[in-house]
C-alpha cells in the first residue's frame, strides 16, 4: 500500500512510523516547512514532496495531518485522485473533504510527542467515511495499525475532542503550574510524579467522581484559604484554584 503523508507534526510522525511498521510504504512526505518533511521522510525512507502540485496521483491513501484551518486548502490540491483521502483532526467535520471522490477521517485519540515512544497498536482510532465502501477500506487500513477501532461520526468526534481537552490538555497545564510553583521554592517536580501516576491509574477502573480527594471534596475551607494565600503573587493561579475548588464542591453536592 502506497501512502502520501501531508504533514510532519506529532500525529503525522507517529502515524508514519506505525504505518511503516505495518508494512505500508510512505511514498512522499510534505510539510509547510520542507526541513521538517525531510526529517520525517528520512525516518521512513520516503521522498520529500516540495510542492503539493507534484503529489503522487496514484497513491492508495492520502493522510492530511495539518492544522485544522489548513485542511481544506491541502484537500483542494488532491481533487481527482482515485485514492482514499483522510484527515486526522478531532475537531473538523468530514464535510471539509466533500469535494473529493473518496474521503474519510482517521482520528487517533491520543496525545503525541515526536520523541515520546508509544504503542500505536493500543491507540483508539476513530473512523468515519463518506460511504460504506470507503469505510470498509479505511477500517481495513486502520486494523493494520491498531486493535482499537471505533466508528465515530463527526458530531461524536467533536464531543470526544472537547472531552480530550478536559482530561489531557487542561491537566497538563495544571502540571505546569505545579512545576513552576515547586521550582519557585527549589523543590523538585519528581516529588509529584508518583501522585500524578496513581491518580491516572485509579480512574482506569473507577469513575473519576468516585475517587476524588483533596480539601475541596472534604469541605476543608481553612486549608483552601491557606492555599489561596500562598498563591497571592499569582492571581491567575489563584482564580483557577478557586474556580476548580468551587466546582468540585458543587459536584459533590
Amino acid at each position: 500500500m502506497k501512502v502520501v503523508l501531508l504533514g510532519s507534526g506529532n500525529v503525522a510522525t507517529h502515524l508514519a512510523q506505525a504505518s511503516t511498521a505495518a508494512g505500508m510504504q510512505i511514498a512522499q512526505v510534505w510539510s509547510k516547512t520542507t526541513e521538517n518533511a525531510a526529517v520525517l521522510a528520512a525516518q521512513v525512507d520516503a521522498a520529500v514532496l516540495d510542492e503539493l502540485d507534484a503529489v503522487d496521483r496514484d497513491a492508495d491513501l492520502y493522510v492530511i495531518s495539518v492544522k485544522d484551518d489548513a485542511i481544506a486548502a491541502v484537500a483542494d490540491t488532491l481533487a481527482g485522485v482515485p485514492g482514499l483521502v483522510v484527515h486526522t483532526s478531532g475537531a473538523t467535520d468530514l464535510a471539509v473533504l466533500s469535494s473529493l471522490a473518496h474521503s474519510g477521517v482517521l482520528y487517533p485519540l491520543q496525545t503525541f510527542s515526536k520523541l515520546q515512544a508509544l504503542d500505536f497498536s493500543k491507540v483508539p482510532l476513530c473512523l468515519e467515511a463518506d460511504s460504506a465502501e470507503n469505510y470498509s477500506r479505511l477500517e481495513a487500513i486502520a486494523g493494520r495499525l491498531s486493535t482499537a477501532i471505533f466508528k465515530i461520526s463527526s458530531a461524536e468526534r467533536t464531543v470526544l475532542h472537547v472531552a480530550a481537552v478536559f482530561v489531557c490538555n487542561f491537566p497538563n497545564y495544571l502540571y505546569q503550574i505545579g512545576h513552576e510553583l515547586l521550582a519557585e521554592k527549589g523543590l523538585s517536580f519528581d516529588l509529584l510524579r508518583p501522585l500524578i501516576l496513581e491518580t491516572a491509574l485509579k480512574i482506569q477502573h473507577a469513575a473519576p467522581a468516585a475517587v476524588q480527594t483533596g480539601p475541596a471534596v472534604r469541605g476543608d475551607e481553612e486549608t483552601m484559604q491557606r492555599h489561596k494565600g500562598l498563591l497571592t503573587n499569582h492571581p491567575v493561579w489563584q482564580d483557577i484554584y478557586d474556580s476548580l475548588s468551587k466546582n468540585i464542591k458543587n459536584a459533590k453536592t
